[in-house]
């Protein structure tokens, strides 16, 4: 349980838990909340010694709460699970059960990065997406399943063009090869675009594309679900179209970059 109250020099704190070598979500984490200014993330290395992706993404998962106990007692006001292949291999019901468990005994809300996708989708009104999905086809497979499950219908479906063998491959892709598959990703039936995978740099790709329908990713979802968290008055729905926006912070800055 987290027993500090006064609320750090820096702001209120979020902790985010990020997969052993993962790059991506810190640094698209600092830029989706520069324009915040008002919080301060820490983060945490979940760890898992199997040599198979599957069983690494369920260790993550299983031992979440081991990983959130590295923050000791730092006033976490928020934590996110940086790792959205994990809550596509665990049903619905389970992956909320064991966040809400986690949040009750450290004392703060705990958030996955595929249910606060769910949650920006529920409050743009979305019910149609078409997903970039950048894994290997057994975890897209889960991936497509737990998007139906969840009540949403995929008009389209595009993956990386290359064999990932093993999920931490992700981690080596850049904007080229995430352009390319996403300029052939038709958007004509969505009403939405889902690009999946905390892993997966999409900024960039995302801030120098206008589409006719917002573009989500993981990593832009959690940060928004997190910081309604320690600010319950924002209206979610106009906070949510703020980070959207054609002249938001993060956009200029890699639009530019």
């Amino acid at each position: 349980m987290n027993l500090a109250q006064a609320t750090p020099e820096y702001g209120p704190v979020m902790g985010v838990v990020v997969p052993q070598a993962n790059t991506t979500v810190e640094p698209e984490m600092q830029l989706l909340l520069r324009s915040a200014q008002d919080c301060t993330l820490l983060s945490a290395r979940m760890h898992s010694r199997s040599p198979d992706a599957r069983q690494r993404l369920l260790d993550y998962f299983d031992q979440l709460g081991a990983t959130l106990d590295q923050f000791d007692t730092a006033p976490l006001q928020v934590a996110g699970f940086a790792c959205t292949g994990s809550s596509y291999l665990v049903d619905h019901d389970k992956e909320a059960a064991h966040l809400r468990q986690l949040g009750a005994a450290h004392g703060y809300p705990v958030l996955s990065a595929a249910l606060s996708i769910r949650h920006a989708l529920e409050t743009l009104g979305v019910q149609r997406i078409a997903l970039l999905s950048p894994y290997p086809a057994w975890l897209s497979q889960a991936g497509l399943a737990y998007w139906r499950a969840a009540g949403f219908s995929l008009t389209a479906v595009a993956g990386l063009p290359q064999e990932l063998l093993d999920t931490r491959n992700i981690y080596t892709l850049r904007t080229a090869a995430i352009a390319q598959v996403f300029d052939t990703l038709d958007v004509s039936g969505c009403e939405a675009v889902v690009l999946s995978g905390t892993g997966m740099p999409t900024l960039r790709a995302m801030a120098q594309r206008a589409l006719p329908v917002p573009v989500l990713s993981s990593n832009l979802c959690l940060a928004w679900a997190m910081h309604a968290c320690i600010h319950p008055g924002l209206a979610a729905a106009e906070s949510l179209a703020t980070l959207l926006a054609p002249d938001a912070l993060w956009r200029r800055t890699m639009g530019m970059a």
